[in-house]
């Protein structure tokens, strides 16, 4: 049996606006965003095994440099657990079949901003309000 290859971002680009999320581009950002959950999860998995395999150097600034570095890869940890769980979301919308439309207003994200960020719940002129307003409240409290 002849299998298809996978599609491409160049195909998915390639295609007519009708298909905007079509089964297709569906399974195609899903894979996509398992591939990147996939990588995620290694990644965590190494820097824990990093973290746990520490050796206690006698040395205080020796300590000092391990204790750094163990808040930076705790930091980045925690950062990659918050795109973890913009991922299962994100990989939830595909599920219902709601992958690819702006939270806020229903309209089509766009393929060009999925493709840059797969994880994407607002359209660019939703987002852009969304930060005005980030910014504003934080002028606000200042």
């Amino acid at each position: 049996m002849n299998q298809a290859a996978p599609l491409t971002e160049q195909d998915i680009l390639a295609m007519p606006d009708e298909d905007y999320m079509s089964t297709q581009q569906l399974t195609f950002f899903e894979q996509l965003l398992r591939q990147q959950r996939k990588q995620i999860q290694l990644h965590i998995e190494h820097i824990k095994q990093n973290l746990s395999s520490v050796a206690v150097e006698p040395d205080e600034l020796d300590r000092a440099l391990i204790e750094e570095d163990n808040r930076q890869n705790l930091r980045l940890v925690e950062r990659e657990y918050f795109l973890l769980r913009k991922i299962e979301q994100a990989l939830d919308r595909i599920a219902r079949q709601e992958y690819g439309f702006c939270l806020e207003t229903g309209q089509p994200i766009g393929l060009k901003r999925l493709l840059a960020r797969p994880t994407a719940e607002l359209c660019l002129e939703a987002k852009e309000r969304q930060e005005i307003r980030e910014k504003h409240y934080k002028k606000q409290r200042g």
